[in-house]
């Protein structure tokens, strides 16, 4: 564990150093860098919970990204399904290509023994930054009874971690081509993602573990992961802890598709199986537009029921009913107006509108609600977000679109601050380690806080030169 811990921190003071040369007028590294700098490894997380709270296997990134494209035989065969006449199939059939080969690895995606897939590179970068059993990044509060009429917990965090099969990971390795030199035109030629991508993307909730059916009741059987956590939205420090799965996204690129896009939404129901098991996951539903011309103001932040809105027609809503007669889908909010969106998504958003604002440098918010101007709920200023977009076309005038992938338009950014602001910092959980390297080198690195920057060491060096 410490071997490993160490590797991290030598991989990522490593492309400091290289990135701190480059930087330096006249030096040689600036006139001609070294290929292999370019292909450093990505670090691939960055907080790892010390030995004596956690001594499991540690989160691995799967970071070979496909050299060539993969053929268009390869496409997942549920792309052959029509998504709106027959949109649960599609769907199920969805989620069967993302857990096949993955729920036997326990999404180590990297044993995957039948298909490949991977992850987005630095998601380790900063506050927020991936945590070293599972990979999770910190993705957003909940708020109080947004998951359920019973919820009371108010320090409840969404965690999540994404996979993209062989066709995002082709992509993503064209934009990283060049690991100091993030790319994101490379993506859009000329469409972006190809045709067969899929994105998935588990999401978890740090309630009490022991109560968790209490605060909502679709929770019951649940399936946990140990992670190592901050006890609420806030705060900084980490403990390890339980989160309990809640959700599962899912991004498709289809040419089918008015905007390129299919953007589904799972949600787990314990009374399903009656068992612990992902297949708890049933279908919130899919959606293929923002439904730019429904502009009433409506939401349902507390979802004593699901509310399915009979004007949304690029949505579609799981109204399935058990054989007990029960709803099949546990009561939710969805999003503005009935748009689709998961139960830790905002009410007031929707999954394509907050996606369709991925890019890079970036101009606008995830939602008009964060935007500064402050637009009225259906104004054509709040309407900017809900447009229909197509794949690989940017949000704003100036940018370069990530086609509807905030992870890709993020993993840029956070290397853009990294470079410009934080150059030889690197934001971690560790403190004080020195250890033994394969080759006998010390990683020395200085304890000391800066202030209003916590848990960010600066490299420091000692006398023979060793990092």
């Amino acid at each position: 564990m410490r071997t490993r811990t160490l590797l991290v921190f030598f991989l990522t003071l490593t492309l400091s150093a290289v990135w701190l040369l480059a930087r330096t007028p006249g030096s040689v590294a600036a006139q001609r860098r070294p290929a292999a700098a370019a292909r450093e490894p990505f670090p691939d997380f960055g907080f790892l919970p010390p030995p004596d709270q956690y001594t499991g296997q540690v989160f691995k990134l799967s970071q070979n990204y496909p050299a060539t494209r993969p053929p268009n035989s390869a496409r997942p065969a549920f792309l052959k399904i029509d998504f709106r006449t027959n949109w649960y199939e599609y769907m199920m059939a969805g989620r069967a290509y993302c857990f096949e080969g993955n729920l036997e690895a326990d999404w180590r995606v990297e044993n995957n023994k039948v298909r490949r897939w991977y992850h987005m590179p630095w998601q380790h970068y900063g506050s927020f930054g991936r945590e070293g059993v599972h990979g999770l990044t910190k993705e957003a509060p909940v708020a109080k009874q947004q998951l359920a009429v019973e919820q009371t917990y108010t320090n409840a965090v969404t965690w999540a971690v994404g996979f993209f099969n062989e066709f995002g990971g082709w992509t993503i390795g064209r934009v990283w081509r060049d690991h100091l030199s993030p790319d994101l035109k490379w993506g859009n030629r000329p469409h972006g993602f190809p045709t067969g991508t899929v994105i998935c993307k588990p999401l978890f909730v740090s309630l009490p573990p022991d109560s968790v059916a209490d605060q909502v009741p679709s929770l019951v059987n649940p399936v946990q992961w140990d992670a190592y956590i901050t006890p609420s939205f806030g705060a900084s420090d980490r403990q390890m802890g339980k989160v309990t799965l809640i959700q599962m996204d899912i991004a498709v690129r289809d040419d089918r598709a008015p905007l390129g896009w299919v953007f589904g939404t799972y949600q787990y129901n314990g009374e399903i199986t009656g068992k612990t098991g992902w297949e708890n996951l049933i279908p919130v539903g899919l959606m293929f537009g923002n439904d730019p011309t429904v502009t009433t103001d409506s939401s349902n932040p507390i979802p004593a029921e699901t509310k399915i809105n009979p004007e949304i027609k690029e949505s579609i809503i799981n109204d399935r009913k058990l054989p007990n007669g029960k709803p099949e889908l546990p009561p939710t909010h969805l999003g503005w107006n009935g748009r689709l969106n998961g139960p830790v998504d905002n009410p007031r958003s929707s999954c394509m509108s907050c996606h369709s604002t991925a890019e890079n440098p970036k101009l606008s918010d995830i939602t008009p609600f964060f935007d500064k101007r402050n637009p009225p709920p259906g104004s054509p200023e709040w309407m900017l977000w809900f447009r229909n977009i197509a794949c690989a076309t940017p949000f704003d005038q100036g940018a370069t679109a990530a086609d509807y992938s905030l992870q890709l338009s993020i993993s840029v950014q956070n290397f853009e601050s990294w470079r410009d602001t934080q150059a030889g910092l690197f934001a971690s959980a560790y403190g004080q380690t020195a250890g033994k390297l394969s080759a006998g080198k010390r990683v020395k690195v200085q304890g000391a806080r800066l202030p209003g920057k916590r848990d960010v060491y600066p490299i420091v060096r000692d006398k023979a030169g060793h990092q």
